[in-house]
């Protein structure tokens, strides 16, 4: 993105800070600080007042925040960033200060007070529901490092042979994503096999791959700053009984009606409890305990959140997870995750890989 588009970022935020009454924003969030200057370092401090827009950083970072933060003051600082924060909006003489809650930890907040004595205001919705909203740039950097992560799945499970472990193809999922052009993985990545399955985010252990085994993956990489996800599950050599067809057919016609249901004015909770329903409808309510999708940017779990408990209204622009699952104890389970944009009509699918039921190894 260029200057131009971090400076409506930059006006967008200054608009919210009017209305929430006030003078300055302090992040140290490295989500938000790229989101709002395009650095993409761990650390950082990010301060906008309506006359100022300043970052700082310290001494390892200097010559990344030269060629990649725009819109911004560059300022290198010695020591705790916190406390030089702090010393910064004394200087400015901002009497109010918002800032994310989520991502202050209670040290961040003693550290900038001991330099500040104005008042720290949590602001929860400050620039959260301007990050949820992507533009089309964002969009299309999302939907390359799904095409990415696809590739490297469509490939390495051709490869499957009995005896590879559950770490040993997570490994293997990782080393592509970055030998393709990733930055790495969005997350770690899930490679489960058999009743092992019935993890919903198990970590990937020294199980080997047997026939007659569910192999359940859960990936997802991170290009450019942003990231993508996906979730297939698969039978190996043989479909391990008449209970894992059942219950992944019914998870997928739950996935598929509320990919119907997802677009602009649509109410998160709803989306969820049409998936819910028709999996509860089928015997496996209980079985389903995880929320039905999530947002995906910078972040790999952004808002908003699709659950029961969700108040969030989907808008185009919005990215989401759309992933119902079942899972039974002792004897394996069943996700399947597509990653989708909402448009002013209804939905995109960014995510391409079959999803019908296929047995590996044969």
């Amino acid at each position: 993105m260029g200057i131009e588009g971090m400076n409506v970022r930059i006006d967008r935020l200054r608009a919210r800070l009017a209305n929430a009454d006030c003078e300055a924003f302090l992040s140290f969030a490295p989500a938000t600080n790229q989101w709002l200057t395009g650095f993409r370092g761990s650390t950082s401090a990010v301060i906008v007042t309506q006359g100022d827009a300043i970052f700082l950083n310290d001494f390892r970072y200097t010559e990344q925040a030269a060629t990649q933060v725009m819109g911004f003051s560059l300022q290198e600082v010695p020591g705790n960033i916190q406390m030089r924060a702090g010393e910064k909006l004394a200087e400015l003489g901002a009497a109010s200060v918002a800032f994310e809650p989520g991502y202050m930890t209670v040290a961040d907040l003693d550290y900038t007070k001991s330099a500040y004595s104005g008042e720290l205001r949590p602001a929860p919705d400050i620039v959260s529901p301007l990050r949820m909203v992507k533009d089309k740039e964002e969009i299309d950097t999302i939907r390359a490092a799904g095409a990415l992560a696809e590739g490297v799945l469509a490939d390495l499970i051709e490869t499957l042979k009995p005896g590879i472990t559950e770490r040993e193809l997570a490994a293997k999922f990782e080393f592509e994503f970055k030998a393709r052009g990733a930055t790495g993985a969005s997350f770690d990545t899930i490679a489960l096999f058999g009743s092992r399955g019935s993890l919903p985010h198990g970590q990937p252990g020294d199980k080997p791959l047997e026939h007659g085994d569910i192999v359940l993956l859960d990936f997802g990489c991170r290009l450019n700053g942003y990231c993508s996800d996906l979730t297939r599950t698969f039978a190996f050599g043989t479909i391990p009984g008449a209970w894992f067809e059942d219950i992944y057919h019914l998870t997928l016609t739950a996935q598929r009606r509320a990919l119907e249901a997802v677009g602009p004015g649509k109410a998160c909770r709803d989306v969820d409890a049409i998936a819910r329903d028709i999996i509860t409808e089928g015997g496996h309510g209980k079985h389903f305990g995880h929320g039905l999708g999530h947002g995906v940017g910078i972040e790999i779990h952004e808002t908003p959140r699709l659950n029961p408990e969700s108040s969030a209204v989907l808008s185009p622009g919005v990215v989401v997870t759309v992933e119902p699952g079942i899972y039974l104890p002792g004897q394996g389970g069943v996700r399947i995750e597509d990653l989708v944009v909402v448009t002013e009509d209804g939905c995109e699918n960014l995510s391409k890989a079959p999803k019908e039921l296929r047995v590996l190894g044969v």
